[in-house]
């Protein structure tokens, strides 16, 4: 069954992306910056622990589908490329942090999409290191949507290292991917 409670729990997540474009760019004069960084910090956590929620539930209760192995890598994705343009747009970030870990993604889902298509998708499998780099991310993107320092603990400062590092982390693993599907793509004759 293609609607079952892990789908259900992404496709929330999914719904949750549009909710937290909307903090920010939808006028509302009675919230203040702080009360937007909150929800929007609120929104991205909740939505985060649907990610680990959802395939928790599938695995327990026996039921992985299609349908979800499909969402849940896009729904994580989207959560992700739409938090870091919206900390772009908020100054929060640099573009090339943004460029490096949004265009990661986009080549790895196209590589990965590639290499399914050759039956050699397990080349391209996550890993450990797709693993760290998706809970560095998890973690700056809140400290850097919520902004605002909680006591003597600098949320800009600590989460614009992570992101940093995310970013680093987020090459090493594309170049990782990249050496490992290098044997199709050098062989691949076909045509663009």
């Amino acid at each position: 069954m293609a609607f079952n409670l892990p789908n259900l729990l992404t496709w929330q997540r999914i719904l949750a992306i549009p909710l937290l474009v909307c903090v920010y760019l939808v006028p509302f004069d009675a919230w203040g910056e702080h009360s937007r960084n909150l929800v929007a910090t609120i929104l991205f956590i909740l939505a985060s622990i649907t990610d680990w929620l959802d395939g928790w539930l599938a695995r327990r209760l026996g039921q992985q589908t299609e349908l979800g192995a499909f969402l849940d890598p896009v729904a994580d994705k989207l959560l992700v490329c739409v938090a870091l343009v919206m900390l772009l747009d908020l100054g929060r970030i640099n573009a090339g942090i943004a460029i490096i870990i949004i265009g990661r993604e986009i080549t790895i889902s196209a590589l990965r999409e590639w290499m399914a298509s050759i039956g050699a998708r397990k080349s391209v499998a996550v890993n450990w290191m797709g693993k760290v780099k998706t809970a560095v991310q998890m973690l700056a993107i809140p400290m850097l949507l919520y902004h605002d320092p909680i006591g003597s603990f600098d949320c800009q400062y600590w989460g614009s290292w992570m992101i940093t590092l995310a970013a680093i982390q987020t090459f090493i693993s594309m170049a990782y991917y990249l050496k490992q599907a290098w044997p199709q793509l050098r062989g691949d004759t076909g045509a663009h």
